[in-house]
């Protein structure tokens, strides 16, 4: 089984040389790794050059485009810049993030599970965070999701549903349709990835609007999209965000903006969004 990776890299010459350093180390090597440096203008070019002379699977992609990191767009842009100058002939490919330090057989792990089950289609460790000394989880931890920065597709998978949305909500919807399809879903607690920086620090405000626009084009309904305002605004403590979500969500409305997926798609998800908030209260509950 062939194992690709994609990196997109946007101004990170502090974080890109420790992440292709815990690759190069790993016990089981990917075939092939391409870094996209897009946009930046900082070192990270220089960086990443360095380690492709050194090792001949690793390449680099240079790209311009905003300097802006609303996310969903500009990432996946980048992705796909990548993706275009592989080959097809991989069995796993991974987008992962330029601010992360893998342990050593983090890539062998992840391979023996798509190897050994033949429906897993996509997998992923969790990540950790540093807070003083120590390394604890990141607070957005699920043990039903694999976030962003650490995905892994079986490639039968990644084909079917569609590759990755370029939209905000992309890594949600991916796992939505690998269900759909009736792919497994597979987070490993054992296999710790410390990211040096949290998932979302660098997201503006205006990415708040674009969760509601995420959750029109996923037909997740008006109450749904309320809803999960809510749950963003308590844990940021501004609810101000509610407000944004809803914003979001009707000018994507008014504007007629295309689905990122189908009907029967859409019903699907819908469905498993209110079975999982279902679930949650009922946990509440017994607690």
């Amino acid at each position: 089984m062939k194992f690709y990776i994609i990196i997109p890299a946007h101004n990170e010459s502090k974080t890109i040389g420790l992440t292709l350093n815990s690759l190069v180390n790993q016990t089981r090597l990917p075939e092939k790794l391409v870094v996209v440096n897009d946009n930046s203008d900082d070192n990270t070019e220089k960086i990443v050059s360095e380690f492709s002379k050194k090792y001949d699977w690793i390449k680099s992609v240079n790209v311009s485009s905003s300097s802006d990191h609303t996310p969903g767009a500009k990432i996946i842009n980048a992705f796909y810049k990548g993706y275009a100058i592989l080959d097809d002939q991989y069995d796993i490919i991974s987008k992962f993030d330029a601010d992360l330090i893998f342990d050593p057989d983090y890539i062998e792990r992840i391979y023996n599970h798509f190897r050994g089950n033949n429906k897993l289609g996509i997998v992923g460790g969790v990540c950790y965070i540093k807070r003083g000394e120590k390394w604890i989880l990141e607070s957005k931890y699920r043990d039903d999701h694999i976030r962003g920065a650490i995905k892994s597709y079986r490639k039968d998978c990644f084909i079917e549903i569609g590759k990755i949305k370029n939209s905000i909500g992309w890594d949600t919807i991916d796992e939505f349709l690998a269900k759909y399809y009736s792919w497994n879903i597979l987070v490993d607690s054992k296999l710790k990835v410390k990211h040096l920086r949290a998932t979302g620090d660098r997201y503006n405000r205006e990415s708040e609007k674009l969760q509601g626009v995420a959750s029109f084009r996923m037909r997740l309904g008006i109450i749904l999209t309320f809803l999960s305002g809510i749950k963003s605004a308590i844990n940021k403590g501004r609810f101000s965000i509610v407000k944004s979500y809803l914003t979001g969500y009707f000018m994507a409305k008014s504007k007629k903006m295309s689905f990122l997926v189908n009907r029967e798609q859409g019903k699907f998800i819908k469905s498993s969004r209110w079975r999982g908030i279902f679930k949650r209260l009922f946990l509440i509950k017994k607690k």
